[in-house]
C-alpha cells in the first residue's frame, strides 16, 4: 500500500514539473514572438524610409532631367528672366513636393481620427 501513495505522489510531482516547464515555454515562446515582431517592425520601417528617399531621389532626378530638357524648338533664343523664374519655381516646388515633412497621418497611411 506505500508502494502505491508513492507511486502517485511522484507522478503528481512529475506533472506540476512538467506543467511549471510548459508555462516556462510559453513564455519563452511569446517573449521571441514579441522581439521577432519588433524586428519586423523595425525592418519594415528603415524599408518604408529607404522607399521615401528613393522615390523623392526618382523624383528628382525627373524634375531635374525635365527642367534640363527644356523645349527643343527654343534652344536657339535667350529666355526672358521671367521665363528663367517659371522655370526654377517649378524646381523649387518639385523639390518641396520629394522633401517636404509629411503628417502622421500620411506616413502612417491611416485616415485622421475623427472626434
Amino acid at each position: 500500500m506505500f508502494g502505491n501513495t508513492s507511486r502517485v505522489s511522484r507522478l503528481a510531482v512529475r506533472k506540476q514539473l512538467l506543467i511549471a516547464e510548459s508555462e516556462l515555454n510559453r513564455a519563452q515562446l511569446a517573449e521571441e514572438w514579441a522581439a521577432l515582431r519588433r524586428g519586423v517592425c523595425a525592418f519594415t520601417d528603415r524599408a518604408r524610409a529607404l522607399g521615401s528617399i528613393v522615390s523623392a531621389g526618382a523624383l528628382l532626378v525627373t524634375g531635374l532631367a525635365a527642367h534640363r530638357r527644356g523645349s527643343p524648338t527654343r534652344t536657339a533664343e535667350k529666355p526672358a528672366w521671367w521665363q528663367r523664374l517659371l522655370n526654377a519655381a517649378g524646381m523649387i516646388a518639385t523639390v518641396w513636393l520629394a522633401f517636404r515633412p509629411k503628417g502622421r497621418e500620411e506616413e502612417n497611411h491611416e485616415p485622421p481620427a475623427r472626434a
